[in-house]
């Protein structure tokens, strides 16, 4: 199956960029480009994408605006954001904003490649210790819009809150299955039963989720 990608970046040299690289992939096929925020939301309704890589900083249409915008309306494309180490501090804002991830802009030609497919499987760019480090920190501000609500996670068995957790640390369906001592099959039936009873649409809203109710916490489990 080949997944449809959709390029949002207001400068045409990456984008030209992006289109080059991702149309060199047998499985991956760019439908649309998109100069703005708004034109990016526009194309997602437009050509229904499996991923849209999205640059935050657009024109007419930030992109976080956006991404809440397409994850709203549109909850099985993915939008895989490009971030820089200067903008830090909006990856976190974008996850909320319902992205599945993240990947810097400094990545080599096949990470790119292959974030498009992680993301478009549904595991989010969640595993490095790096991201897991940025939304823990995140999350501990002082500040953070969201209370911890641990009450949210009664809906869960108990297996289903150990699988939460095993996410939240970053750890994939194969290190979940194998921790629990269960095969891969029945470790992605947790996780995908752990999502549907918390209202997440992919991993990277899990892992927000285990933070924001305090299951998991910054610096630790």
């Amino acid at each position: 199956m080949t997944v449809r990608v959709l390029l949002a970046d207001d400068q045409p040299l990456v984008r030209g960029g992006f289109r080059v690289l991702v149309d060199s992939a047998s499985d991956l096929e760019v439908v649309g480009e998109a100069a703005t925020g708004l034109e990016a939301v526009e194309l997602t309704r437009a050509t229904a994408p499996d991923v849209v890589l999205m640059d935050i900083r657009m024109p007419e249409l930030d992109g976080l605006a956006a991404t809440r915008l397409i994850t709203a309306e549109r909850a099985q494309t993915r939008v895989l954001i490009l971030t820089t180490f200067e903008i830090d501090d909006y990856v976190f804002q974008a996850l909320r904003a319902g992205a599945s991830g993240f990947l810097g802009k400094s990545a080599e030609p096949r990470e790119l490649l292959d974030a498009i497919r992680t993301v478009h499987g549904g595991d989010a760019l969640l595993s490095p210790s790096a991201t897991r480090s940025l939304i823990a920190r995140c999350l501990a501000e002082p500040d953070r819009s969201a209370a911890r609500v641990p009450d949210r996670l009664a809906v869960l068995t108990e297996r289903e809150r150990q699988v939460l957790v095993l996410v939240a640390s970053g750890l994939s369906t194969e290190d979940i299955a194998g921790r629990l001592v269960v095969s891969p099959h029945t470790a992605k039936t947790h996780v995908n039963r752990a999502m549907t009873k918390l209202g997440a649409h992919d991993r990277a809203q899990l892992v927000i989720i285990a933070y924001e109710t305090g299951i998991v916490r910054a610096g630790g489990s």
